[in-house]
């Protein structure tokens, strides 16, 4: 009885299969669009973290011209505002909830201070509320993201910097041309896997009406008033998005060490 019953149960819900399948082309939607916004955001966030930018440099050095031994003008002189700025991000965005900062970003940004057009992508896909769900997520992922491309950068033996400067490159064209092509090398494995978790954290969005998954299971729910079987459908949905992205992930990670090992 209690088969015959499931076995109904999810041919009720496989008729809103339309649905279901406009809420997993917006979880995939979601998950790129944050992850291209996050990966922007997180080198900008790396590359301020690991600057040298000293206003007040100066301040580090006496009357006489000789380097302060200690004092608070010697620890104004170290102080580097974009390091600081960078630092203080990550670390607000990474100790608060995901939840929290949706809802202030939908809420507070996007609904009281800046009104975005109301129209539908897709012809199912709402901005106004697809596009806040982006930017919380990509302002979100952009602090890991910044953690790992910032390790990544530091990975890079110092001696190649200061190769590149003896010839006369620039601090920009360094980092641009030698340091980060190898740092992404290193982390593209950890950039990937930060993709996978982007897509099972989308499914918070529903909260601010983000027409993805868990919204569709949701409305399938309020629906036909089953519970097990759709989030068993969402189960799988999300299943068959995260493993073979993580076996892939896997394989590319095997060929990437391959081509380094000596």
């Amino acid at each position: 009885m209690k088969g015959f019953i499931t076995q109904v149960g999810f041919e009720k819900t496989f008729k809103y299969a339309e649905m279901i399948k406009e809420g997993l082309i917006v979880t995939i939607l979601l998950s790129i669009f944050t992850v291209v916004i996050g990966f922007i955001l997180g080198i900008i966030l790396a590359i301020m973290r690991l600057s040298d930018v000293r206003p007040f440099r100066f301040l580090s050095l006496d009357k006489n011209g000789r380097l302060r031994g200690n004092g608070i003008l010697l620890t104004i002189s170290k102080f580097n505002p974009l390091s600081f700025l960078a630092t203080a991000y990550v670390e607000i965005i990474r100790s608060t909830p995901v939840l929290v900062q949706i809802m202030i970003i939908y809420l507070g940004v996007f609904s009281q201070l800046i009104k975005l057009p109301r129209f539908t992508l897709f012809g199912f896909i709402r901005f106004e509320r697809f596009f806040p769900g982006v930017v919380a997520l990509g302002i979100n992922s952009g602090a890991y993201l910044c953690e790992i491309i910032r390790s990544g950068i530091q990975s890079i033996d110092g001696g190649q910097t200061e190769a590149a400067r003896s010839l006369g490159m620039s601090q920009g064209k360094t980092m641009s041309n030698i340091i980060l092509p190898q740092a992404l090398r290193n982390i593209l494995p950890a950039i990937a896997n930060e993709f996978v978790v982007i897509i099972k954290e989308s499914s918070i969005t529903y909260t601010i009406g983000v027409a993805d998954i868990m919204a569709a299971v949701n409305a399938v729910r309020g629906a036909t008033f089953l519970v097990m079987e759709p989030l068993l459908v969402a189960t799988a949905l999300y299943f068959l998005l995260c493993f073979p992205t993580s076996k892939l992930i896997a394989y590319f990670e095997r060929r990437m060490s391959r081509g380094t090992k000596r």
